[in-house]
């Protein structure tokens, strides 16, 4: 479902609204702050919302060829940051030191000589 971004021109207050295709120009308007109709669309970039399905069966598909990543840092790396991107969640600073120096062509076992408490806190590890 479509994310179109709107203002208010009561309340100059940004928000988003979820529509349909077949909504989108029938359906009314109000803004989330003051309850308004006197709103305009702000025009951006459509977003799609997708499920966390939907999300992980597009990443599977672009990541299909994970033969010989472990030999091309530079595209492991490019997998890690579009893997990140597509989980939608804050990730840690280290996460993406680890993305930059693979991109740069550093290969995974220098970056964990390098970092050696890397993964160490906060690793989901215990049982």
């Amino acid at each position: 479902m479509p994310t179109y971004d709107f203002i208010c021109n009561n309340c100059n207050q940004r928000f988003d609204v979820f529509l349909t295709f077949a909504e989108y120009g029938k359906k009314a308007v109000k803004c989330e702050h003051c309850g308004s109709k006197n709103v305009r669309r702000r025009m951006t970039k459509v977003r799609v919302a997708k499920s966390e399905e939907s999300r992980m069966e597009s990443m599977a598909d672009d990541f299909s060829g994970f033969e010989g990543l472990e030999d091309d840092p530079k595209a492991m790396g490019r997998m890690m940051r579009k893997m990140g991107k597509e989980m939608g969640e804050d990730l840690p600073s280290e996460f993406n030191e680890v993305v930059d120096r693979l991109e740069s062509g550093q290969s995974p076992e220098e970056i964990e000589k390098s970092i050696p408490d890397l993964g160490s806190a906060d690793s989901g590890d215990e049982d």
